[in-house]
């Protein structure tokens, strides 16, 4: 019973670790700029119930911006998703709280 439970973790943890290697490798073609600890946290989290799109507002705020070519935002868009343009710029955090430019 025990070496089933043993087996049973294994084989659990080599499918969070093939799901992991996976995410980071899409966040790497991307170009993301999300390393593989801070992939590996978002992903617990939203596991633990975390709002998938309120982690993304989070990590978009708090990132550096991305030097990114004239029209690359646009062309990089995939259709029913909103441009940069159109997201609000109003913080979910307090004010003090936010980074200073």
């Amino acid at each position: 019973m025990e070496q089933q439970q043993q087996q049973q973790q294994a084989e659990a943890a080599r499918n969070a670790k093939e799901s992991l290697d996976m995410a980071f490798q899409m966040s790497n073609i991307l170009d993301t700029g999300l390393d593989r600890h801070t992939l590996s946290l978002l992903v617990a989290l939203c596991d633990r119930g975390v709002n998938p799109e309120s982690l993304a507002a989070l990590v978009r705020e708090f990132s550096p911006p991305s030097p990114a070519a004239p029209n690359s935002a646009a062309a990089s868009t995939a259709p029913g998703t909103p441009s940069a343009a159109a997201i609000p710029k109003e913080s979910i955090f307090h004010h003090r709280l936010r980074p200073q430019p």
